[in-house]
């Protein structure tokens, strides 16, 4: 994934398990801070009722983009490996 895909408030969901945190591969949160240049991103990963419950900083490995509209014809897929 390149970083410069990622905006603030773009919904992504996690692309790894993190049971320290008890977040697992496909959670959903939202990026709420675009850190070291776009290195890393503070994702806040919330229930139906809008209420936070794990906020934390991720690298852009550990995320993917969630997309609601058709991809434009001049973006060129990314494959991840983590």
């Amino acid at each position: 994934m390149t970083t410069n895909t990622v905006k603030l408030l773009d919904v992504v969901a996690l692309t790894v398990d993190l049971p320290q945190y008890n977040l697992w591969r496909g959670q959903v949160g939202t990026i709420v801070e675009i850190l070291a240049d776009g290195e890393a991103f503070e994702v806040e990963f919330s229930d139906r009722n809008g209420r936070t419950y794990e906020s934390m900083g991720l690298r852009p490995e550990q995320i993917m983009v969630l997309r609601f509209e058709p991809a434009s014809p001049e973006s060129s897929p990314q494959m991840v490996t983590a």
